[in-house]
């Protein structure tokens, strides 16, 4: 348990409100009276609501894998020129777009196109694509990928963080949620959410500022670790977890205080009661009864 908690409740109760709890999801670009519902679906209400909906996990499209690298499971950001698209007929008609980049040749396979998306994509084009490479029935196949055509002779800019999904709803897209945190951290600064922790706590557990851990978890750079961020062993997770328990810690405290602050009024003695209750009991009690 941390020390000084009655300490730490009193300083809780002088800190002033967000000023980002207080500023509706309304104010963000792009969100109307139908996208705030959809937001309140997943319990986004204001901007700090927003800035705590944190990744359930994160995808690395920060570099392009050769073709021939893939691997089964593996989701992937990868460049090619089309060799061909045709639409073929199985239990299902499909359009088939084959993508080779000289190190290999994978399938793209949409279940729902158009006739528009199919000539956007004739041979000789050169696509970058994102998806999860599965195996299929023309080897691996990656199905209804994130794609778009790449022009010109310089190497288009891959992402320069790894890429957080959130947790969602129906109507809202990863692309959206991205945006409006993306809104959302601009207006952050180190004073605009309440920071529970007092500067000595901080310095004794070494915990970085609170605002400093939600950007990095929302951008996390190109050389994260995926893999401690997946098991929530990250530093950045930690600080949230401190400030969670210690809230939860001092809240816990002040409702104690207040408790014992509260005094109970005295009740008389009913002195008739229990001479009635004897007089009912239709015998007469022991010594050691009584």
């Amino acid at each position: 348990m941390l020390g000084g908690t009655s300490e730490n409740s009193r300083k809780l109760g002088r800190k002033e409100m967000s000023e980002l709890s207080r500023v509706s999801v309304t104010a963000l670009k792009g969100v109307g009276e139908a996208m705030a519902e959809k937001l309140a679906r997943v319990g986004l209400e204001t901007l700090q609501d927003v800035l705590f909906h944190l990744p359930l996990r994160y995808q690395d499209r920060t570099r392009v894998v050769p073709i021939g690298a893939l691997r089964p499971g593996q989701d992937a950001v990868i460049e090619g020129v089309v060799s061909g698209a045709d639409v073929v007929m199985g239990k299902r008609r499909s359009l088939l777009v084959r993508l080779g980049d000289g190190t290999g040749v994978v399938s793209l396979r949409f279940y729902h196109f158009s006739n528009a998306q199919k000539e956007s994509m004739k041979r000789g084009t050169h696509l970058r694509c994102f998806g999860e490479a599965r195996p299929g029935a023309s080897g691996l196949e990656i199905y209804h990928p994130e794609y778009r055509a790449i022009t010109g002779d310089e190497p288009a800019p891959v992402e320069q963080t790894l890429t957080p999904i959130y947790p969602t709803t129906e109507g809202l897209t990863q692309q959206r949620l991205r945006q409006l945190c993306q809104q959302s951290l601009a207006m952050l600064g180190p004073k605009s959410l309440p920071d529970w922790l007092p500067d000595e706590l901080a310095r004794d557990y070494q915990l970085a500022p609170l605002d400093d851990a939600i950007r990095y978890l929302h951008h996390p750079p190109a050389d994260a670790d995926v893999e401690e961020l997946a098991l929530g062993h990250h530093w950045a997770q930690h600080r949230l977890a401190f400030e969670e328990l210690l809230t939860h810690q001092l809240s816990q405290q002040r409702l104690r205080e207040s408790l014992r602050s509260q005094r109970a009024p005295a009740l008389p003695v009913a002195k008739k009661l229990p001479k009635q209750f004897l007089a009912n009991l239709g015998f007469a009690p022991t010594g050691a009864q009584q």
